[in-house]
This record gives structure tokens, sequence and C-alpha cells, in this order.
């Protein structure tokens, strides 16, 4: 069977979708399936123009040293410019190998436990 043109970027079309959609999925599953943990973080570089705005964080004890990237909404003000008294942290899910994944941000006061933030 011969596919026109049109059925041949419909199939492929299709094709990528799965791939992404399969991806999408893994990362979900992964989510809810491995450990999370809050990490106390420290800013790196707010914003690059070529990868969109984004907060890179460096990661402190366990995983000292270690940099994970929180994209944020262009109308949201930098979440890493905190008062004094206040430490970002960091939700992560941790994986088997490779670095943490980043779920939200939160914000401990004066040793208080952490509260996420609403970026939304």
């Amino acid at each position: 069977m011969t596919l026109n043109p049109l059925m041949k970027g419909v199939v492929i079309a299709m094709v990528h979708v799965a791939i992404i959609g399969t991806l999408g999925g893994k990362l979900l599953i992964d989510r809810e399936r491995l450990p999370r943990v809050w990490v106390a973080t420290a800013p790196v570089d707010p914003d690059l123009p070529i990868r969109g705005r984004y907060v890179q964080l460096r990661l402190l004890a366990p995983h000292d040293g270690e940099t994970v990237a929180f994209f944020i909404p262009e109308d949201v003000a930098d979440p890493s410019i905190r008062p004094a008294g206040e430490t970002l942290w960091v939700e992560v899910t941790v994986p088997r190998t490779g670095p943490p994944r980043p779920i939200q941000l939160g914000v401990s006061r004066n040793g208080d436990p952490v509260e996420p933030l609403s970026l939304r």
C-alpha cells in the first residue's frame, strides 16, 4: 500500500507525538515513584536570553555543587531574590541515575518548615 504525501506527514506527526508522550509519561511516573526531597539552594544565573527565562540553582548538601534549571513564567518576579532570613529551596525528584529533576520552589523563613511558592 502506497501512502500519499499527506498521509505520510500524518504518520510522521503521530510518531513524534507518541515519542513526546512517552517521555512525558515516564517523567510523570518517575515523579510519583521516585523519592522527592527538599534541597536548599543558592542562585547562580537568573536569566539566559537564548534559553528562555529560568533560575539556575546550585543545590547545597546532599547534592553540593550540582545545578538545576527551574523555568519560570515571564510575569513572575525572580524567586531567587529573597529578603534576609529567607532561604530558597527546591523540591526535586531523585532518579537512580542522572541529575535531580526540579518540581517546585519553596521558602524557609528563619528556619521554619519549607512553604511552597505559588509561581502561577
